[in-house]
């Protein structure tokens, strides 16, 4: 799965590699948890220009009766994304990338779950494949809402759990982003396991299990054999 991620890159980076229109204001965020804001990039309406908007991790379908769904849908499964309910449609027409410089797993040890961030092998930006979607409440409420595709974790992460988000390649951003294709043989081949060797992971602070704690020091790497401090609160 995919429950916390990182995004350091400054706005101008981000302008460049994702070849924005403009250059966005960004903060370095270093635990990011559902519920909360998250940047992404789609295609503005009717046009090819890219542009970077704030979205709610979550995917509210646009047919669900309270946003409350948001908080089980943080993460859609690349097996059956085509064909849930709550995803199809925004697997067709309303597909996302997430900028990312980490995510966060946890591995279960008898002393409780040790975090682990996980990056690319040279500790650059990526992108994680979203879907989004925009829902309207019925007192006219209005949020636009993400969520982030998952795959089988690769055999480097395989023992830290069973699943990964998704990694689109920037060769792959043009059709990922293109509303107008909506072929599923053309999408899936991109819901791949990213490659082992291009993946490094180390043992960060139990602090990254709340939410509130957000700052360099949550990616700081630390002894891999201390205990959990299970003190620290709940993953979510």
């Amino acid at each position: 799965m995919c429950g916390r991620f990182i995004i350091m890159t400054p706005g101008r980076i981000l302008a460049e590699h994702f070849q924005l229109a403009e250059e966005p204001l960004v903060e370095p965020r270093y635990n990011i948890a559902p519920s909360q804001p998250v940047a992404a990039v789609r295609l503005r309406p009717d046009s090819t220009t890219r542009e970077m908007c704030m979205l709610t991790w979550g995917l509210i379908p646009f047919w669900a009766k309270d946003a409350g769904m948001g908080y089980k849908t943080i993460n859609a499964r690349s097996e059956t994304v085509e064909k849930s309910p709550a995803y199809r449609a925004a697997f067709k027409h309303r597909r996302c990338l997430i900028p990312a410089d980490g995510f966060y797993e946890w591995k279960r040890l008898k002393s409780g779950k040790q975090p682990y961030l996980i990056r690319k092998g040279d500790e650059t930006l990526f992108a994680l494949a979203g879907l989004w979607e925009h829902w309207k409440g019925p007192d006219d409420q209005e949020i636009e809402s993400c969520t982030i595709i998952t795959t089988r974790a690769n055999d480097l992460l395989a023992g830290l759990h069973e699943r990964m988000p998704v990694i689109i390649d920037p060769g792959g951003y043009d059709l990922w982003l293109d509303t107008s294709v909506t072929e599923t043989d053309l999408l899936k081949p991109l819901l791949r396991p990213h490659p082992s060797e291009n993946i490094i992971y180390y043992p960060v602070s139990s602090g990254v299990n709340r939410p509130a704690n957000d700052d360099p020091q949550c990616i700081e790497q630390v002894d891999p054999y201390q205990e959990v401090d299970q003190e620290q609160g709940e993953l979510f």
